[in-house]
Formats: C-alpha cells, sequence, structure tokens
C-alpha cells in the first residue's frame, strides 16, 4: 500500500462537497483525479463513507457528481441544527472521566432519541449505493459501537454487507437509529473521530477530504494527531472555505444543500489540484 485517501464526516452535505472536491481535482489535472480514485486504500467515515463506497463501485465521478446537482433525492429530510446537536451532544460526555465513558454517553443519546424507522433509514442509505457488494479493493469504513464506545473498522472481510457498514458508519447519534450488526449496536464513526486518518497508517501518500475550515476544531478526534500517527507519509489535507461552509448552512443533513455544496467543492478541488499533484505518485507501470 502506497496512497491512501481518507474522506470524512459532514452530513449530506458533506457527500456533495467531497464529491465536487474529487470532480473539481477532475476539472483541473484529469490523469491525477484517475490516480487519487485508483488509491490503494480508502478509509470512509459518516459522509466520507458513503463517498468511498459510490467511488470504488466503478461508476464514473461525472454521474455521482451530476447526480448531486438534481432536485430529484432519495435522502430522508430531517429538521436539525447542526450546531445545536453537537452542543447536545458535548452536554451528554460532560464530566466524562475517559474518551471511551464519553461515547458510551454518546451511544446512550443514540440509543434513546426517537428517529425514522430503521428500514426508512437503510432505505435511503440504499439508494446512495450505485453497487451492493463491497468492491475488490481495499476499503475501510468506521463505526462506533454505541454500548462499549470501541471503533470498528469494516472491510469486505467483516462479514457484513456493504449497505449495513455505510449505514452504521453514518448513523449519526440523535438523529438517525443506530445500526444492529451480528448483535451489536452501531453509531457513526464520527463519534471517535470525523476523518479516522489513523486508519491510513502505512501509506506513504495520504490525502484527507475533510468538509470543515482549516483549523476548525473537530468535535470529536484529533485531526493532527492523526496526521502525526501517518509519519513519514506525505499528506495533504483539503478542507472547506468560507463559501463551502456556507453552502453547508446550518443543517448539514438537508438534502437541499447538495447543489450548493457540491459547486462549491468543485471550486475547492480545482484550487488544491496543483498542491495534491505535488503529494501524489505517478502512476507505477503496468
Amino acid at each position: 500500500m502506497t496512497t491512501a485517501l481518507v474522506l470524512a464526516g459532514g452530513g449530506v452535505a458533506g457527500i456533495a462537497w467531497e464529491l465536487g472536491v474529487l470532480r473539481g481535482l477532475a476539472d483541473a489535472e484529469p490523469a491525477l483525479a484517475d490516480r487519487i480514485l485508483a488509491a490503494d486504500l480508502v478509509v470512509g467515515t459518516s459522509a466520507g463513507a458513503s463517498v468511498a463506497a459510490q467511488i470504488t463501485s466503478g461508476t464514473p465521478l461525472d454521474e455521482l457528481y451530476a447526480a448531486q446537482l438534481s432536485s430529484d433525492s432519495a435522502e430522508v429530510a430531517v429538521d436539525v441544527d447542526t450546531e445545536q446537536l453537537f452542543a447536545r451532544l458535548g452536554e451528554a460526555m460532560a464530566g466524562a472521566s475517559t474518551p471511551e465513558e464519553s461515547r458510551r454517553r454518546v451511544g446512550a443519546v443514540a440509543s434513546a432519541a426517537e428517529t425514522v424507522d430503521p428500514a426508512v433509514r437503510l432505505a435511503a442509505v440504499d439508494a446512495r449505493l450505485p453497487v451492493k457488494q463491497w468492491p475488490d479493493r481495499s476499503l475501510v469504513l468506521a463505526a462506533v459501537d454505541v454500548e462499549t464506545g470501541d471503533r470498528v473498522a469494516f472491510t469486505r472481510d467483516s462479514g457484513v454487507s456493504l449497505l449495513d457498514a455505510v449505514a452504521a458508519s453514518a448513523a449519526v447519534p440523535g438523529v438517525w437509529p443506530p445500526v444492529t450488526i451480528g448483535g451489536h449496536r452501531y453509531m457513526d464513526g464520527g463519534a471517535w473521530s470525523m476523518a479516522n486518518a489513523d486508519l491510513a497508517v502505512g501509506a506513504e501518500h495520504v490525502l484527507v477530504v475533510r468538509p470543515a475550515l482549516e483549523g476548525a476544531p473537530d468535535p470529536w478526534g484529533d485531526l493532527a494527531e492523526e496526521i502525526e500517527t501517518l509519519a513519514p507519509a506525505k499528506v495533504h489535507v483539503i478542507s472547506a472555505d468560507e463559501a463551502s461552509v456556507a453552502a453547508f448552512g446550518t443543517n448539514a443533513l438537508s438534502p437541499a444543500t447538495r447543489p450548493a455544496s457540491a459547486r462549491a467543492g468543485r471550486a475547492v478541488g480545482a484550487a488544491h489540484a496543483a498542491r495534491v499533484a505535488a503529494l501524489w505518485p505517478v502512476a507505477r507501470p503496468a
């Protein structure tokens, strides 16, 4: 393994934005985008899990990006203020003595919340997946056990369906129902870290796509610390700009954010192309 693409969480807006970033890289450097999409390892968390499953499905990037601009969507509309949600979860974690206890408290919120029917949520996630089977390549999707607070990294060897793994990774606590797999209930991998970039350890070149302002603190995890674990890898982070954050709005889970977020991401991706090209290796000889 020499290259890794890490796709972080960020709601429905984050899915559109990350696909936009990849489309923007393709605008500026088509061959570079092809090499990034063919990364030896793809790590996805929450929104990034959906994007990871999409781009490893063999579906053309143009098609995936165009879908974000369409008014047609199977996403479930939910009225939530993202900042208020994180504040509420922060209150639940207040006073916890360990990170594990903090995550268990978040898991308790996830388990007790009144949400849509699990089947309705699963159908929405299913509609995101062009292909329902795991790809024949290294794809890792992060989720968190609601009871233990432990992180799990789902792969094609985990004995879990791709749909369940993506849904678990994107089960935002307090908004979407936890996903039951093999007798355990799982919630959003972002409850451990919004990027889980440390799962890319061993790669020599790592690109992290993160739908948040550069330097903005993560509600969970610490991207800077995770990047340190990747040393001596060459790492580049593509972060959102102010226009992107404006596109996300106050409800990043709203399907209405998709077109503006995709376009904002496309501009960001094009702006980063030269720096990513300096990081990413050229294609290896066949």
